[in-house]
């Protein structure tokens, strides 16, 4: 089984990487956003445990989230694998990850991050601003306190998986198929 974290700060490229791995490896792809959207349109109970949160100002707590998480696990039992986009952004979540893996005899395979240049993302999410319609993808200055927050919360993890000799950087600069190649040529190791 082959379960990877593929991580990187917005706009670099790993809703769309995430796709063409998920189908190579046979993998289920779990996007946090997508399944936070799913459980509040369904008003699941985890949907609106984590709404009342939203609706304060707060963020939903790692619980929550990791309880969402382990719920699209559990629905996926016969999977190859899995493609965690999006989850972990914090050491105490990794640390709830590898728990809740662990007690299914899994664990994380690798963690790849995506790397591009800040001045590169932000060409890159303004352009997809450009047709998305999201309003965070318009404004300059909301992209670059996204990756402040990434900065500050996310980038930790580097330290994190090294220490587990899982961590592994990706060139994100250059096409999709090139940097779909470099991404295979690391899966491809285990």
């Amino acid at each position: 089984m082959i379960n990877i974290v593929l991580f990187g700060k917005p706009g670099a490229g790993k809703g769309t990487q995430a796709e063409f791995l998920k189908s190579q490896y046979q993998l289920v792809h779990i996007s946090t956003g997508d399944v936070f959207r799913y459980n509040i349109k369904n008003t699941t109970d985890l949907g609106k445990l984590a709404q009342s949160y939203m609706d304060q100002g707060d963020l939903v707590p790692d619980s929550v989230t990791i309880n969402m998480l382990e719920a699209e696990v559990e629905k996926n039992h016969d999977a190859k694998g899995f493609i965690f986009d999006g989850f972990p952004r914090t050491t105490a979540q990794a640390e709830a990850l590898d728990a809740f893996l662990s007690k299914k005899e899994m664990q994380v395979t690798a963690t790849i991050a995506l790397e591009a240049t800040d001045d590169e993302l932000v060409e890159r999410l303004l352009k997809r601003g450009e047709t998305s319609g999201r309003s965070d993808d318009q404004d300059e200055a909301k992209i670059r306190n996204r990756f402040d927050e990434y900065n500050q919360k996310t980038a930790p993890l580097r330290s994190f998986y090294t220490n587990q000799s899982k961590f592994h950087s990706v060139n994100g600069i250059g096409t999709i198929d090139e940097i779909t190649a470099r991404l295979t040529s690391i899966i491809d190791r285990f």
